[in-house]
């Protein structure tokens, strides 16, 4: 069993402790999201040190550039994990919406936590308070770094301009406020809670307006996938009802091979065993577009656990030992399936356009 070389530290009664090191990326929001899983694994495992190390992504270096336009898949991701890797930390907590639906070798996503709110949020010019999407002046400026946010919302919204914009939370609320560029700028509602900006929520965008991103809202730990210690540790954190929507989700991106540099949105509910997606692919002015719906049947309520499921089975990059597996793969052949059902309907042409369009700006 390959695993990493740990780190021990002797507290002042002569008691060695174990030390469990998270990555993290440097920014105000990762710090409160790291925090937040710190906080569930001491009160899970207190006898254990936990140490939170940030550090700088290439994402969060190139800010005068659209994400759409940079090419890179792992913009957010890739120098936390060269640092799991090198053993230099024990897990990395993402936003979920931020890793591939194919990881590098070696590594999975060993939790994933229940979903805050995953839809966009309108946040408005403190000038425009009161209005909505709908009734602001023709020509207002919307802010948004999302080719999927554009896309759905100029089809949406026709008498609205939408121009790129950059940064991380704290960067683009203040480039809202502080000057006139933007009337209104579209963020993740999650990312906003999470900071406690809910006051700053104007309007929530519903799936009719604008569906969101594979795996927005949930937040997923990553570890060196032969570290059981660290798997078993962190895998009780895993939201069952999230996963299951997670894996739809993301087998649904995967067999698109979508990504950043085209707009692919998805919608999900489990109800009644009932795992519905929605999934859809939109030209880069949304004037062209494919949307479909199609469920799978789930076990019932606590007949999903099944402590008989391969650990080491992934489903695109996650490890749910204690999920059911038929649930996991109904899940995984619901966003496979969905994804070939748009494919026979054109979907590889509408995002191949947009990819050439996007390359071309």
């Amino acid at each position: 069993m390959e695993q990493g070389p740990y780190k021990y530290i002797r507290g002042g009664s002569g008691k060695v402790s174990r030390v469990i090191r998270i990555g993290t990326r440097k920014s105000q929001l990762a710090r409160i999201q790291t925090d937040s899983i710190a906080e569930k694994l001491k009160e899970l495992y207190p006898e254990v040190t936990l140490e939170i190390i940030g550090m700088t992504t290439t994402g969060d270096k190139i800010l005068d550039t659209a994400l759409s336009k940079i090419g890179e898949k792992s913009l957010f991701t890739k120098e936390l994990e060269n640092a799991l890797e090198r053993n230099e930390v024990d897990l990395v907590v993402h936003s979920l919406k931020d890793l591939p639906t194919t990881l590098p070798p070696g590594f999975t996503i060993g939790a994933i936590l229940k979903r805050e709110n995953p839809h966009d949020a309108v946040v408005l010019h403190p000038q425009n308070a009161g209005q909505t999407l709908d009734t602001l002046p023709k020509n207002s400026v919307i802010g948004t770094s999302s080719l999927r946010r554009a896309a759905q919302l100029k089809k949406r919204f026709p008498h609205l301009d939408f121009k790129d914009i950059r940064g991380n939370l704290n960067t683009r609320l203040k480039k809202l406020d502080d000057k006139e560029d933007y009337s209104a700028i579209i963020l993740a509602a999650a990312g906003l809670k999470r900071m406690g900006w809910d006051n700053r929520i104007s309007q929530i965008l519903e799936p009719e307006d604008c569906m969101y991103a594979v795996g927005q809202g949930a937040l997923a730990v990553e570890v060196r996938a032969r570290d059981t210690e660290i798997l078993d540790m962190v895998s009780v954190l895993h939201d069952t009802d999230t996963v299951l929507r997670c894996i739809a989700e993301r087998a649904f991106l995967r067999q698109l091979e979508g990504g950043c540099s085209v707009p692919v949105a998805v919608h999900t509910e489990l109800k009644d065993s009932q795992l519905y997606l929605t999934g859809a692919v939109y030209s880069l002015d949304g004037s062209d577009s494919l949307k479909e719906t199609m469920q799978a049947s789930l076990s019932a309520g606590a007949e999903r656990v099944d402590d008989r499921v391969d650990e080491r089975v992934q489903r695109v990059g996650v490890t749910a030992a204690k999920i059911s597996g038929p649930d996991q793969d109904s899940a995984e052949k619901l966003g496979t399936g969905l994804a070939n059902l748009l494919l026979s309907k054109g979907a590889k042409e509408i995002l191949a356009v947009a990819r050439q369009l996007n390359d071309a700006r």
